[in-house]
């Protein structure tokens, strides 16, 4: 049992990775389909549920999932609607009432815009978008599309609308960044795979390139990276789970580990795949941009580690 995960855990992860596999090809991330066919899927197996529902889930199930969903570089505001909504929506009545049921059934998308620093992802496709002022939940209009590195992940400015009432903000920003560390946990171990699978073929001097040590010692770095910080997004997972006191300080342990993490395995990718992986056709790019994408999405890893040093202060 391989940190802790039950065998249902697993099958479930199994599931997704399945389901993704059959119906989010690179060319569906690259045209930059966010809210199609592939969202259908993910609701037929009760994605939008997992939180929202009366599934009996729990973060770590969720975090297995989004860790997937990662591995893929599945567009869309996956995240926003299916990990941090629901907790942000429980704690408003009347937003729960008219939004909680339709969204765990995947009728609805959902937009946030939680922190100071963050654009709303993916606010046109969305139905629903919230912008918070404190602790103050707003509606919000997509006001204007925003620059961003990753077609797949739209950025756009929200308009502050009325007031709908106190949530539970520093709660769905832990979410948010527990579910950005999961996805990242997800993209660098597919950029670590793709990488040996070119490294082994890849031939210099008469043999592959992958023989080298100087190239096995780089992945060897990345991937002792990513199973230091795998462990890390899991206890933060059970630390939301059970509402522990350590919990925003797990939390940002895991997200400065993971995102520097999958930026390692990003720069080794596109390093050791030589003069190619410079080449936006290569779908090496998807995963490339996502990191880069997700890097400050819910907190830079500067910012994480100067959090966990506060907290660690109190």
């Amino acid at each position: 049992m391989r940190f802790g995960l039950s065998t249902e855990q697993r099958a479930l992860a199994a599931t997704v990775r399945e389901v993704l596999a059959a119906h989010c090809p690179p060319k569906l991330v690259r045209a930059g389909t966010r809210r199609g066919e592939l969202w259908g899927h993910l609701a037929d197996l009760g994605l939008f549920g997992m939180l929202a529902g009366d599934l009996g889930l729990t973060e770590l199930d969720a975090v297995l999932v989004l860790e997937e969903l990662g591995r893929s570089a599945a567009p869309g505001p996956l995240l926003e609607t299916a990990f941090v909504a629901p907790g942000l929506l429980a704690a408003v009545p009347s937003l729960a009432e008219r939004w909680l049921a339709p969204l765990a059934a995947g009728k609805v998308a959902v937009s946030l815009c939680l922190r100071p620093d963050q654009y709303a992802v993916d606010a046109d496709i969305a139905d629903l978008c919230l912008i918070a002022v404190g602790d103050v939940l707003h509606l919000g209009t997509p006001l204007a599309a925003q620059p961003g590195v990753d077609g797949a992940r739209r950025l756009f400015t929200l308009a502050v609308g009325p007031s709908v009432g106190c949530g539970a903000v520093a709660a769905a920003c832990d979410r948010g960044a527990l579910g950005t560390a999961a996805q990242l946990l997800g993209v660098a171990t597919h950029l670590l795979e793709m990488t040996v699978s070119y490294v082994g073929g890849r031939r210099q001097f008469g043999r592959p390139v992958g023989q080298f040590q100087a190239v096995q010692h780089r992945l060897a770095d990345v991937l002792m990276a990513i199973e230091f910080a795998r462990p890390l997004v899991y206890r933060a997972a059970v630390s939301l789970s059970r509402r522990a006191g350590s919990a925003s300080l797990d939390v940002s342990a895991a997200a400065a580990s993971t995102i520097e993490a999958a930026e390692l395995a990003a720069r080794a990718a596109l390093q050791l795949h030589g003069a190619i992986g410079y080449t936006a056709e290569l779908d090496l790019h998807l995963w490339l941009r996502r990191v880069w994408s997700l890097r400050a999405a819910w907190g830079s890893p500067e910012w994480h580690r100067g959090r966990v040093a506060d907290l660690l202060l109190l």
